[in-house]
Parts: structure tokens; sequence; C-alpha cells
């Protein structure tokens, strides 16, 4: 790793407080031109920690960046992945606050929940639909803590700037009907998603890695070096197959799963 403890714990500090203010910061990796992946897990730790101590639970992970496209333009070979914590979660067809973030966006996914303990290496797609007690049709609230493009250099955001901000997670919605994963080839599930009633996007969850259950077995692989596993009740973003829709206050955003129902949420 390139950053010393101090400088990983005061980006931490820094997302802390432009989560908190609602005012974005320059990019960690115009701050620090050899920060490496290791480094923007670690900041990524240190500031979910921070929110632990504040009093939050860890519900769960995100998977993002599980399509070819999105990695090829941000010149990576895997996805990246973040922590879900209980104040992410939001009702289906509830309000979301919008003025508890700072640049919103949504995506449709299916979210996966956890009936036992799954934990790598050597984790398959197979061992992931054995340990899944059910899938879900989901909606994932976007946000950046970190500017999108600095006003001076015109840089864009890197993969560590997304990675040490959460994987940009910032919320979770649970609706539809759930699904036994057998009873489903989930390849094949798709959604129509709205905004405002306007269709912006749709796709197949096929888009995740080939199958949305590649996309959790690869996480579980992933965080088994450091003893972690996905534990049981957890809830598992696998990863959007849709390109992100922007979203403002007073927008309602729904996706139609057809027979698997849908869900939505409307930013208040």
């Amino acid at each position: 790793m390139a950053l010393s403890n101090d400088q990983i714990r005061a980006a931490a500090e820094r997302l802390d407080h432009a989560e908190k203010t609602r005012t974005q910061i320059r990019q960690i990796s115009l701050e620090h031109p050899g920060i490496t992946i290791a480094d923007a897990y670690a900041i990524q730790k240190a500031w979910v920690d921070m929110k632990i101590a504040q009093g939050h639970i860890v519900k769960g992970h995100k998977i993002g960046l599980t399509s070819k496209a999105m990695q090829s333009a941000l010149n990576i070979n895997e996805p990246d992945s973040g922590i879900l914590l209980d104040d992410m979660f939001f009702a289906d067809g509830g309000l979301v606050p919008s003025d508890r973030f700072i640049a919103t966006r949504v995506e449709a996914e299916l979210a996966f929940v956890m009936k036992t303990r799954l934990s790598g290496p050597d984790c398959t797609m197979f061992d992931v639909l054995n340990a899944t007690d059910f899938v879900v049709p989901a909606l994932e609230i976007l946000d950046t803590r970190v500017e999108r493009v600095d006003p001076q250099t015109k840089a864009t955001r890197k993969i560590f700037d997304t990675i040490a901000d959460n994987a940009a997670n910032a919320g979770i919605v649970l609706g539809g009907r759930p699904i036994r994963p057998m009873d489903a080839d989930l390849r094949w599930i798709g959604a129509l998603c709205f905004r405002n009633g306007q269709l912006e996007e749709t796709g197949l969850a096929a888009g995740v890695l080939n199958h949305p259950a590649t996309s959790v077995a690869w996480l579980a692989n992933k965080i088994a070096p450091n003893g972690l596993a996905l534990e049981a009740g957890q809830v598992v973003l696998a990863g959007s197959f849709i390109r992100p829709i922007e979203t403002r206050k007073g927008d309602t955003i729904q996706a139609d799963y057809g027979p698997y129902g849908s869900v939505s949420c409307y930013f208040a």
C-alpha cells in the first residue's frame, strides 16, 4: 500500500464530513497519485468503521462495475464492492429524503438475501444459489461524496475514488416478489425503469457477469482473505444491469420486473 495509516484515516474523515455536510471533496486519486486499490479499500473500511462507531449496523454488501462496458471504461478487470448499513434501507414506494444526499442516481439490480453463511475461497455460483434464501428486485441509490470531474484539471473520478467512497453507495429499496433462487433463470429477469412515468432504461440480469450469482461468488472469494464472509440474513446487491438514472427532488423512480413485481421510490 502507498498510503500511510494517517493518510487513510484522514481520507476517511474527509469522506465522512463530505457526506454529513453534502459537500463534495477533491478526488482522492489527485491528492494521492500513488494510491492503490488496496489503499482505496482501506479508506472504505476506515470510513465504515467510523460509521459503526457512530452506531450504524452492517446489513450487507453491494457489488458494482459488473458490466464489461463499465470495467473497460475504468480500465479494470473486476468489479468493486461496498458495505450496506442499516440507515441505507428505504421502504418500497416510500420517500427518499433528497436533502440527505448530494447528487443521486438510481440503478436496477437483483438483491440476494443469504440463508446460510457463504465464504470463499473457491466459491461458485452454485454455492451462492444453495446459500441464498431468496432473490428480490431492488433499486440502488448512488451518491458521490467525491467530485466526478475536477474543476481545475478536468480529470474524471478513478476507480480508487469510487471504492474509497464506499463504491458510491447511498441507499437501497427492496420490493417486488421474492424469488426462490432455483425457481427462475435469473439471467432472464429484466426490468423496465421509469422516471416520472417515462421509460429511461431497460436491461437483463445477464448483464451482471453473465449471471448475477457469479457476482456474489466473486465477492465471497474477494473478502475471504480478510477472514470475512457473507453472513446469514445479509443482503447482497449483485450489480446493476442498467445505466444509472439521474434523479432530482420530486422524481419518482419505478422499476417494473414483469412477473416478479415492481419496486419504486419518491425523492421528496
